[in-house]
């Protein structure tokens, strides 16, 4: 555990003292995201803040590895550790090129599947899935369909929520938390340390990012934390041959997972792009309603760590049921509080 804790913090350290340098060197060469009708901001912001999420993660792992944090692992283990480690990396790179470039959606998509399809062959697999009243399915050839799609999938969700200051890189802190724990009490220690250092490269981002933000992550801050949240999801947390565990990371990620879905078939029902912008997610809702910014991202927090805590509880983990009982009281206080908020801006 201590182990974890270093790299939480080295992570979080990192991320404070780059973020500002990176910050005025996008504002020197003039990468920046521009006001527009659909956009929430009002100013041009640097959108390259995942430099400095994806060099916290890389130092932090690189500092538990050279002391050995890491341990002996077997090669299944090694190969997947690197795979995960590696494939975020590439999802990064991609997504930079976008933040620099502006590269058409397609080939970001084509170029992710590629990146998700070598991941898979290293190692990185959903192996098996279990069925209610069906046992263990071995996916066999099934299983590369599902894990590339996962993998993309997860990275494009945390890109689409990446639209209030704040949001993606809570949401994503907080699921890499509860990833940890998980992780821990699974038996998954290397799995953890990933973990670790995510979790500590969005929250540390949180000090820049949380409304009003100074900078944003850009692509390439959210594909990373997608990719590797996917990552740690599939070296993590599906393993165990039970139901509970399969349904461990589509809980924890359910926010992320569920508003995409739904804009994706509401923008295709339209006969849009997928890919095309629009204001339907979660938080433009939100803030239609008459939300601020800070009270629809607190609420999404809130939603978010709920429903990472049921899942605890229905996967049988030590503690899980206080966890989702407590955050249960929590997500109730929110829902009214934030309820009473609505009512009062529509009566004014």
């Amino acid at each position: 555990m201590l182990y974890h804790l270093i790299a939480f913090i080295a992570a979080i350290a990192v991320v404070l003292l780059v973020t500002p340098v990176v910050n005025e060197l996008g504002h020197k060469t003039g990468f920046v995201d521009r006001p527009n009708e659909r956009k929430i901001h009002t100013r041009p912001m640097v959108r390259l803040g995942g430099i400095s999420i994806f060099l916290g993660n890389l130092v932090a792992l690189l500092l538990v590895w050279n002391a050995g944090g890491f341990g002996v692992m077997p090669q299944p283990a090694e190969y997947e550790i690197w795979g995960v480690t590696l494939g975020g990396v590439a999802f990064f790179l991609i997504g930079l090129a976008d933040d620099l470039l502006t590269l058409p959606a397609l080939l970001r998509l084509v170029l992710q599947f590629v990146v998700a399809g070598i991941v898979w062959a290293v190692g990185v697999k959903i192996r098996i899935i279990t069925v209610p009243f069906f046992g263990i399915i071995d996916l066999g050839w099934l299983s590369l369909p599902l894990t590339t799609l996962w993998l993309v999938g997860i990275a494009n969700a945390i890109n689409f929520i990446d639209g209030v200051d704040g949001l993606a890189a809570g949401v994503s802190g907080i699921a890499a938390s509860l990833m940890l724990f998980v992780c821990m009490l699974l038996g998954e220690p290397e799995a953890g340390l990933i973990a670790a250092a995510l979790a500590g490269g969005a929250l540390g981002f949180l000090r820049y990012n949380f409304n009003p933000a100074k900078i944003f992550m850009g692509d390439g801050g959210a594909y990373f934390m997608g990719f590797t949240l996917a990552g740690i999801g599939v070296i993590g947390l599906v393993k165990a041959y039970t139901a509970a565990a399969i349904l461990l990371p589509l809980l924890i990620l359910a926010v992320p997972i569920v508003d995409t879905s739904t804009v994706v078939v509401n923008r295709l029902r339209q006969g849009q792009s997928p890919f095309a912008p629009d204001k339907g997610h979660l938080h433009h809702r939100l803030l239609r309603a008459g939300l601020s910014q800070r009270l629809t991202v607190l609420f999404i927090y809130c939603l978010t760590f709920w429903v990472g805590s049921v899942a605890m509880a229905l996967a049988g983990l030590p503690g899980g049921w206080g966890y989702a009982v407590a955050a249960s009281l929590l997500m109730g206080f929110a829902t009214w509080y934030v309820w009473q908020r609505i009512g009062t801006s529509e009566n004014d």
